[in-house]
């Protein structure tokens, strides 16, 4: 199994992650994302045969420009479909397969443990800022963000309210911030 450090240095840092209401613009949204960026195919408002077509179609264009692709089902999903990995809850990640990417979600201090246990690659930590699929939800902010990022012994991802500028305020020090988007890429 690769290291952290190793996972790291070969995780994009630039996200977009399918939904119902970015479906038409997919191909285009995934066409202009620089060339090895990552794509995350959730699609839950579709049942099994169309979400596997519509996967299919995705994957290629994604695969066209280089970028990862991550299924958000089951290892064994993701594996027959031909994702590069798999997305969700930390306790969904299991049982471990070495040879995919795992991508967790989170949204507080308990579940980035959680995804330390159970050894994910990046942590998705969410929401960052207001969004559109939950305009009045509470929200991490900036300083949050960054204090719970530390405790994330993966690469943290930043989602909720994303785009270039929100990402660019998370950034410190020159660092560059991993971040994914919904609307914010589509």
């Amino acid at each position: 199994m690769a290291s952290h450090q190793t996972i790291a240095a070969g995780l994009p840092n630039l996200w977009l992650i399918s939904d119902a209401r970015n479906d038409t613009g997919l191909e285009q949204a995934l066409r202009a994302l620089p060339r090895g960026s990552g794509f995350i195919y959730r699609h839950y408002h579709l049942g099994d045969p169309a979400r596997w077509e519509r996967f299919r179609t995705l994957r290629k264009v994604a695969k066209a420009r280089g970028h990862v692709v991550i299924l958000a089902d089951s290892a064994l999903n993701a594996r027959e479909w031909g994702a590069d990995g798999i997305y969700g809850p930390a306790r969904s990640l299991t049982p471990r397969r070495s040879d995919m990417l795992h991508l967790a979600t989170a949204h507080n201090l308990n579940e980035i443990g959680l995804a330390n246990r159970f050894g994910a690659n990046a942590v998705l930590l969410s929401p960052v800022f207001p969004t559109r699929s939950h305009p009045s939800g509470k929200v991490l902010g900036t300083t949050r963000f960054q204090s719970l990022s530390q405790y994330s012994h993966a690469p943290v991802i930043a989602l909720g309210g994303m785009n270039a500028q929100r990402a660019k305020r998370l950034a410190c020090r020159n660092h560059s911030v991993r971040w994914a988007a919904i609307d914010g890429l589509s």
